[in-house]
């Protein structure tokens, strides 16, 4: 079980997770590149029932980046928040960017390699899929702890 809190980068808004998390992993598609403006977006899913705003909820705005994702962002300073997946409504990905501390576990691995960045190289050595691993549903498990 984990304890998480994040925030905004002006601090308008804030959250808590107290729940499961899934695998940690990098992600290097082209969405998520231009999403967090860098060379990939680390993520983890979790419990939505577990998450919740702890300030500034009238400040987090929606945009629906694909049929099957939902991405919120603050108003006042554009930085990333939770994804929503209106096919899992019971999941939200959660970018690490904006927590606070120590997650706890380590990234697992780099998922969507085939369309990364041509001008980084990974080199942390953690197993890299062009797509989604076989058998997806490890990007969705929760893993008890």
């Amino acid at each position: 079980m984990a304890t998480l809190s994040g925030e905004c980068l002006c601090g308008g808004v804030r959250y808590e997770y107290r729940g499961p998390l899934g695998a940690i992993v990098h992600c290097h598609c082209s969405r998520c590149r231009r999403w967090h403006g860098a060379a990939f977006r680390s993520r983890v899913v979790a419990r939505r029932d577990a998450f919740r705003w702890t300030r500034g909820e009238s400040l987090v705005a929606r945009y629906e980046s694909s049929p099957r994702t939902t991405k919120t962002f603050c108003r006042n300073c554009g930085s990333s928040l939770v994804s929503l997946y209106p096919e899992r409504a019971d999941l939200i990905g959660l970018p690490l960017g904006g927590v606070v501390g120590d997650v706890g576990p380590r990234p697992a691995f780099h998922i969507f390699v085939g369309s990364k960045a041509p001008w980084y190289e990974i080199h942390d050595g953690l197993p890299q899929h062009d797509e989604l691993p076989p058998g997806d549903d490890v990007i969705h498990e929760l893993l008890e702890s």
